[in-house]
């Protein structure tokens, strides 16, 4: 029988990813829960990468200071809406399909689910609304788009496909609607250039009537903050 030395333990909060394509050691924190995330090469042993990973305490300390703070979805609450402010108004005695109106969001039923009633009512408003500026901005590109989908991505705001399905982050549906805009134009403007060339920028600028680079800043500044809404 051939007994096996345990490898090293991984810390706390930290997931280790052990990947084939990587060629370096990497480290990363998750902007919605503030996990670090250990991505080492096939050639590399863990406790090795763990070692490493151990150099870098300063860093990892430093950056998940700067994760936002979470923002759970309790009755009394702020929460981002279009880029406006609004509290969470519960009563049990209201409707339980939110309803969004001078900087409150209504809903009733039960207590405990207020948190998944939101969550389902956001990613409906975001996959109505963001089809509504797919289809706006493909008219004034003169191009057709395929399916458009929502999902929770933390890596990009939106994709476009090479068949032409538009999936984006519903969680744009909590920036202002001309960031969300400018994001819907820039992947409507890939049904004509697969690629970020000068032409594929112009064509942005023209579909969406203004300079979109203000609305990429937006996001890169405030971004991790849209991240932790519905986080406890």
């Amino acid at each position: 029988m051939i007994f096996r030395r345990p490898g090293p333990a991984v810390p706390e909060g930290m997931t280790l990813k052990v990947s084939a394509r990587a060629k370096a050691m990497r480290l990363r924190v998750d902007s919605r829960t503030g996990a670090v995330v250990l991505t080492v090469p096939k050639r590399i042993s863990a406790r090795r990468a763990l070692a490493w990973a151990a150099t870098q305490a300063d860093w990892i300390a430093r950056t998940q200071a700067a994760v936002p703070p979470a923002m759970p979805l309790v009755p009394g609450a702020p929460i981002p809406f279009r880029g406006i402010e609004h509290r969470i108004f519960w009563d049990p005695r209201l409707a339980r399909t939110p309803c969004a109106e001078e900087g409150v969001i209504r809903l009733g039923g039960p207590e405990d689910a207020v948190e998944a009633r939101l969550l389902r009512w956001l990613r409906r408003q975001a996959l109505d609304i963001l089809t509504a500026d797919t289809a706006l901005f493909a008219r004034r590109a003169g191009v057709t788009v395929g399916r458009v989908g929502t999902g929770d991505t933390v890596s990009r705001w939106g994709s476009c496909s090479a068949s032409g399905d538009i999936r984006y982050s519903w969680r744009l549906i909590l920036a202002p609607d001309w960031v969300r805009q400018a994001t819907a134009a820039h992947e409507v403007a890939h049904r004509v250039h697969m690629n970020h060339g000068p032409a594929f920028h112009a064509l942005v600028a023209e579909i969406f009537g203004a300079d979109p680079s203000p609305a990429r800043e937006w996001l890169r500044r405030n971004g991790a903050a849209l991240h932790r809404v519905g986080r406890t």
